[in-house]
């Protein structure tokens, strides 16, 4: 058999991965495991977006190649949305591309810019493809801090200024994936402002801004002044509308970045499935009152997390977005070993934080993507393992 390439080899086994084969191995000896690792929403879109898709999968002409660009309609559809929620205005010719989810979009763009030696600034911890990514263009991650007693929010100030100079992209990911930390439009502004002046190319990761708590809205990225100059923000349907099985998202910006995007698309894939474009369109389109109830629904799962942290003294804050709780572990453990702990003795899946970065050692990340009666017995679980200790 021949060798793979060294960046393969450089890329360790996905955490999820090994994840999937101990749970089904404890599975098989009739555990009743609870989930709570993996974001994925529990919920299904709305009746009128999959109804959209049915709808327009029985059409004989919905079954071709479409345009890597996607539809004028999807285009326009993700414009309206921005402007609606965010009161960004966007060219829906020039600056939006569709996706097949934020994370084909984040991994192309670093392939886009990155040759071998360039540095990608990332967030530690953060979502693991901007490392990944970056590894596999040849590039090097520098991993930026995030701490708790900064919110959870780069120093932006204390990166070498050597780095800085091999640097071309700056990621930032808010509401964050896995602290569940906001960012401001004061440091969105003051990032803005340090991609201008160091010549970076600064993306942001906007995921999660339509899953919000409290009265909160996360801005975008786009929405500070002079913003698309020098700025990028990649969306996604995932989250927003319960679609993650979908694939669809948008990057939407800097035009020339977009264009430097849309060059590895294009060498890359074919376009969606027409229905599911349809879909979107109906999505971002139509009625939008079901997703504040199914953020209610969110909001109830996480203060019954929350809570029954608290009641054991596990640290963590409010989040004010997200899907996640991001949690301190008891003083003597690892992560690793706390999270196997209450897999086998809880019978609770969730998340290591070093998954995410060297700095996630000391915590661990809960999905609350289960229905409320499962959440509130996985922490009935928890809350006993942890009481006992």
């Amino acid at each position: 058999m021949i060798n793979t390439t060294q960046r393969i080899q450089s890329l360790n086994t996905h955490f999820f991965a090994t994840l999937e084969a101990k749970i089904t191995l404890l599975q098989k000896d009739g555990c009743d495991i609870i989930r709570l690792d993996v974001g994925t929403p529990d919920m299904p879109p709305a009746p009128h977006i999959t109804a959209t898709l049915s709808k327009a999968a029985s059409r004989p002409d919905a079954h071709g190649y479409q345009n890597y660009r996607g539809t004028p309609a999807l285009c326009q559809a993700w414009a309206e949305m921005y402007r609606r929620i965010y009161a960004v205005d966007l060219d829906p010719e020039q600056e939006v591309l569709p996706l097949m989810g934020s994370k084909e979009g984040i991994f192309n763009l670093i392939q886009a810019y990155i040759d071998p030696g360039d540095v990608v600034l990332v967030p530690d911890p953060g979502y693991m493809t901007y490392r990944r990514a970056t590894l596999f263009a040849g590039g090097e991650p520098y991993a930026m801090p995030l701490l708790p007693e900064c919110g959870f929010l780069p120093d932006l100030q204390a990166i070498p200024r050597d780095v800085i100079r091999r640097a071309k992209l700056l990621w930032l990911n808010y509401p964050s994936n896995p602290t569940a930390a906001t960012a401001s439009v004061g440091f969105l502004t003051e990032a803005v402002e340090f991609a201008r002046q160091h010549g970076l190319l600064l993306c942001h990761d906007a995921a999660y801004t339509q899953v919000t708590f409290d009265s909160y809205r996360a801005p975008s990225l786009l929405a500070v002044p002079g913003a698309q100059e020098v700025a990028l923000e990649v969306n996604s349907l995932s989250k927003s509308h319960n679609m993650a099985g979908w694939r669809l998202g948008a990057a939407v910006g800097n035009s020339q970045a977009l264009n430097a995007l849309y060059r590895v698309k294009a060498n890359a894939d074919n376009g969606h499935f027409l229905p599911i474009l349809e879909a979107a369109v109906a999505a971002m389109t139509g009625e939008q009152d079901w997703i504040r109830d199914r953020n209610e629904i969110y909001r109830q799962r996480r203060d019954v997390v929350v809570q029954a942290l608290h009641g054991v003294g596990l640290a963590c804050t409010l989040p004010k977005a997200s899907l996640y709780v991001w949690f301190a572990i008891p003083i003597g453990w690892t992560s690793a070993a706390f999270t196997d702990l209450l897999l086998e003795k809880a019978q609770v899946s969730l998340t290591p934080g070093p998954v995410f970065g060297e700095r996630g050692e000391g915590y661990i990340r809960l999905a609350f993507t289960e229905p409320l009666e499962l959440v509130t017995e996985a922490m009935r679980r928890v809350v006993s393992v942890v009481g006992g200790l």
